[in-house]
């Protein structure tokens, strides 16, 4: 497995372990909530009820967010060997890894820092089109790429 794959891999392990956590926060509060119905009454009852519909919509919301994040990720080719930066790129800096796919937490593979960054980002835009030994600089910060996958 290529070094790129394993990154792809654990990313998509990351979406996918969240989509499992959020399901698993609804599971728990359904639960909550029939145990509520069982030991409350009155306005107290309902409040409680209330609050847990609130925490309920918020993590379907996120649910939503997180299975459209990994359906997009799922949309990717990168299988695909570039010259020129662009989505589904792997830019190797001095400092990190740039992967140019969806904005992600950071990740370490191999000990390594990867940058999952959406093409759309600041960064992302002034990457889209830069080759091998182009450099790029936001915020003070300068990004000189060694390699392009």
């Amino acid at each position: 497995m290529t070094f790129k794959e394993k990154i792809v891999q654990q990313y998509h392990q990351l979406l996918c372990d969240r989509i499992i956590l959020l399901n698993n926060a609804l599971d728990d509060l359904r639960e909550s909530s029939k145990n509520e119905t069982k030991s409350s009454a009155g306005d107290k009852y309902e409040t409680a009820r209330a609050m847990l519909q609130l925490e309920q919509d918020k993590i379907n919301k996120q649910l939503g967010e997180a299975r459209e994040q990994k359906a997009l990720f799922e949309q990717i080719d990168f299988s695909k060997k570039h010259v020129q930066i662009r989505k589904g790129s792997l830019a190797k800096t001095r400092n990190t890894y740039l992967l140019v796919s969806l904005a992600l937490a950071k990740i370490f593979v191999d000990g390594i820092t990867v940058i999952a960054l959406s093409p759309q980002s600041p960064l992302g835009i002034k990457l889209i089109g830069l080759k091998e030994n182009d450099t790029a600089e936001i915020n003070g910060t300068k990004y000189f790429i060694e390699s392009v996958e």
